[in-house]
């Protein structure tokens, strides 16, 4: 709400700051004060001493063209990047006719064009102040500060104790404990509007030296978990632990003393640019400024789970953190607002195609027969966590549920599990779950909106009828037969049917398995076309000694694991003693296929390449760390990565060595030839962990980079050239990683991304399971959301080369390092 002045007759007063300001003229970089005869408008601004900020009147890019906040932004970065907004609820429409200024009673004001107060330090000042004693200075820092002229180290008040969304190096993020209050960081409404939003940072009330998320000023969804002063890190962020090592240019500290608790971030280089943000999104984000892209680059982000934000998604919409975009409303509803989702900002929630139809009747809750209630169904979204809000009635079937949810115009959802749940306000934060360990939920919606799914009453209808037309239908019983296809019970997902196929079915599909698109460890592949059309790669499993319940059960679990870069399961045979599974068709092949290619026209570009590397690291990050149960790949190379009709890459086989009950001797048997991509512990017998892994994605990382078999063979005598990753390794010891690719290669290249990869790939196969990262970290490193250090020269890729010349010691070699 605005204040108007009326002391001293607000209109000469007025007139005489304006009049003031046009006979100074523009403080254009010569000052970093605001004194009541230096105030600030139009097109002036402050600059710190020492040129690192800058204050003036600001607008959103891309927001309306009437609104005018008071702002700070970085002086030196190219991109107007605003650290702090004064007046972020009440923003002016004109700063030409605004002013900023020191008023009557020494705080620091801002006027508008009808002579009223927009927004004020609003702080106490020494009785006896006035204007003449108070003035405002920008610091070097980013801090905006209400000081006595005569002792501006005196201050009175400062910006940094009401920041916005964002927090700067020297700025106490916490709470005073003398009067309770903490200066929390709250989100901008949306990247064009910096008024306050629903997400926010505060330091936990119940807990030292943790801080919370908050969503609408009611409820935590995340936490980084304890801050751990010998790490310099969180619980939750470790890759904040770069930040706490000697002589970093960066820490992060807290203190904790009988006054104040708080986290403080310092920056030892005045020309390193850093802050960090809770986002719109609901993320808190750490950025540093890149003066060679132009950019601001993320080093760390949390939640790094969108979907664990909450209500990221509104209401009425479900949130899957690997779809694209990774928003959907629900059945039946659409965006609240279009213009907003496009934009990427779901928080607005979704709302129905068409209202119910349920009337109530009397004014009460429950609908009389004759309302129309009948009118309404229920359509299932499968393998869901729950939205909060629920409530328990009794029930003891799933139909009597659906009964008490239809019987009340108010309820809007139900859930059965044993127990029945109703919602009966908006249903948010509905999330896909990843653990495939979700619950089933039915949404209410109009008879007219059901397509593909009827209530409970509708399908017992459905199947008497189906059965009657069964029984009639002699042709069609005989298509089906023909067909020979069946859901398997238990596996309905959100988006995928697993179908069940008799061994003659695989038959006619492949046409006898006469089009071979290859072969591999675990079997020969075949193109086959389903009969609407889907083409589909058919897998003819090798050695599977598995009972045909113990498969099905195996299928379930694979069937069941989704991911961007995970191939899709669509089906599979179990008959006899035949093992087929059906995948999604992948246009381009393998990555083995479109990598080693003679011609320089058919190269990937190194964009494809680098996207290609991120891509199958997240997919086994998938595999590692979200499945149910941990899935160890066992045999990652290019040809097990295959490519859709975009080069988004699909890791293949995952699962399939414990389906096959995979020992050592048979790896050594199947990956004859390829011997290259083993990790160490698969020769020294010691267990196998996810680690295995990441020592041959290292392996082929380099020959992502190169476009070349890491060993190249020349004719019978196996001689070959200099081993590619020891190439590496001595390369970025030298700093010179260019020299690392030939020229047809260097045309399209990042550099920084080059070396990134280099450093990347030799951290994957050090000796030393424990010295190699995680999958998780290798997506945030070629991210460039973590530094990477300089590794150290594996010994392994010595011996590794040595054993291309004499391939019958590699065992003994191997085991010896």
């Amino acid at each position: 709400m605005e204040t108007t002045i009326s002391a001293l007759g607000p209109g000469a007063l007025y007139m005489l700051v304006m009049l003031l300001l046009s006979l100074q003229g523009s403080p254009t970089g010569a000052t970093d004060v605001i004194t009541a005869t230096q105030p600030l408008s139009g097109q002036q601004k402050l600059v710190s001493q020492g040129g690192k900020f800058a204050m003036g009147f600001y607008q959103p890019s891309g927001g309306p063209q009437d609104k005018w906040y008071i702002a700070i932004w970085y002086n030196k970065v190219q991109k107007v990047t605003p650290v702090w907004i004064a007046n972020r609820e009440t923003p002016i429409s004109n700063p030409d006719s605004s002013v900023l200024t020191i008023w009557t009673d020494g705080n620091l004001v801002l006027l508008n064009k009808s002579r009223s107060i927009v927004w004020s330090s609003n702080t106490s000042v020494t009785a006896g102040a006035s204007n003449t004693t108070t003035v405002a200075v920008l610091l070097n820092t980013g801090n905006l500060v209400l000081a006595y002229a005569s002792n501006t180290s005196n201050m009175i008040w400062q910006s940094f104790d009401h920041p916005t969304d964002t927090q700067l190096p020297g700025m106490k993020f916490g709470r005073n404990k003398l009067t309770g209050v903490s200066n929390r960081q709250v989100s901008w409404r949306d990247h064009t509007d910096p008024s306050p939003g629903i997400f926010s940072l505060v330091m936990d009330p119940n807990i030292t030296a943790q801080y919370l998320f908050i969503w609408n000023n009611s409820r935590s969804y995340f936490t980084p978990g304890k801050f751990n002063p010998q790490t310099g890190a969180f619980a939750g962020i470790p890759s904040m632990t770069v930040m706490s090592r000697p002589n970093s240019v960066y820490s992060y500290e807290y203190v904790d003393n009988d006054k104040e608790e708080y986290f403080l971030l310092t920056v030892n280089d005045d020309n390193i640019f850093l802050r960090t943000v809770i986002d719109p999104s609901g993320q808190q984000k750490g950025m540093v400024w890149m003066e060679e892209k132009q950019d601001w680059m993320l080093y760390f982000v949390e939640p790094s789970d969108l979907c664990s934000v909450y209500s990221a998604c509104g209401a009425f919409s479900w949130c899957a953190v690997d779809s694209v975009p990774m928003c959907s409303c629900l059945w039946g509803f659409s965006p609240q607002s279009p213009t907003e989702w496009s934009s990427g900002n779901y928080t607005g929630g979704c709302t129905r195609n068409v209202a119910l139809p349920c009337r109530l009747s009397g004014g009460g809750s429950t609908p009389s027969m004759s309302s129309g209630y009948e009118e309404d169904r229920f359509y299932v979204t499968n393998n869901v966590r729950l939205p909060d809000g629920s409530q328990v009635v009794q029930a003891t079937t799933i139909s009597d549920c659906e009964v008490a949810c239809l019987h009340n115009c108010s309820c809007l959802a139900y859930s059965y599990n044993g127990t029945c749940s109703l919602w009966y306000n908006d249903l948010v934060n509905l999330q896909q779950d990843l653990d495939n360990r979700g619950d089933n939920i039915f949404i209410r919606l109009p008879a007219s909106e059901i397509r593909h799914t009827k209530s409970i009453r509708g399908r017992t209808i459905g199947l008497a009828i189906g059965v009657s037309a069964l029984t009639l239908g002699v042709s069609l019983i005989g298509v089906l037969c023909l067909l020979r296809r069946r859901r398997i019970k238990g596996l309905h997902n959100i988006d995928m049917n697993l179908m069940a196929f008799g061994y003659r079915d695989m038959k006619l599909i492949t046409k006898n398995f006469t089009d071979k698109l290859g072969g591999g460890s675990f079997g020969s592949v075949f193109k086959g076309v389903l009969q609407d059309g889907t083409v589909v790669a058919i897998k003819r499993l090798e050695g599977v000694h598995q009972g045909e319940k113990q498969f099905r059960a195996e299928m379930s679990t694979i069937g069941n694991i989704h991911h961007l870069n995970l191939i899709r399961l669509v089906g599979f045979c179990s008959e006899g003693e035949h093992r087929l599974l059906a995948y999604e068709y992948m246009a381009h092949g393998s990555l083995d296929g479109c990598l080693f290619k003679t011609s320089s026209d058919d190269l990937l570009p190194w964009k494809t390449r680098y996207q290609i590397a991120i891509g199958v690291a997240k997919g086994l990050t998938y595999l590692h760390d979200k499945c149910r149960d941990c899935i160890i790949h066992c045999d990652i190379k290019p040809q097990n990565i295959l490519l859709d009709t975009s080069f988004v890459p699909k890791v293949s086989d995952f699962g399939l060595a414990k389906l096959l009950g995979r020992d050592f001797s048979r790896v050594m048997t199947t990956m004859r030839g390829t011997i290259g991509y083993l990790a160490p512990e698969w020769i020294s017998g010691t267990a196998i962990t996810t680690k295995a892994d990441v020592f041959s994605y290292g392996m082929m990382l380099f020959e992502i980079i190169s476009h070349k078999r890491n060993i190249d063979e020349h004719g019978g005598d196996r001689r070959v050239d200099k081993f590619f990753p020891i190439l590496v390794a001595e390369k970025i010891q030298e700093g010179n990683v260019q020299a690392l690719l030939d020229s047809d290669l260097r045309r399209d290249v990042d550099f920084e991304e080059l070396k990134r990869a280099c450093m990347v790939a030799c951290w994957c196969v050090q000796e030393d399971e424990s010295s190699r990262p995680t999958m998780g970290a290798v997506v945030q490193m070629l991210e460039g959301l973590i530094e990477v250090t300089m590794p150290p020269v594996p010994r392994y890729l010595k011996v590794l080369a040595e054993s291309a010349y004499q391939p019958s010691t590699v065992s003994d070699k191997l085991a010896a390092v």
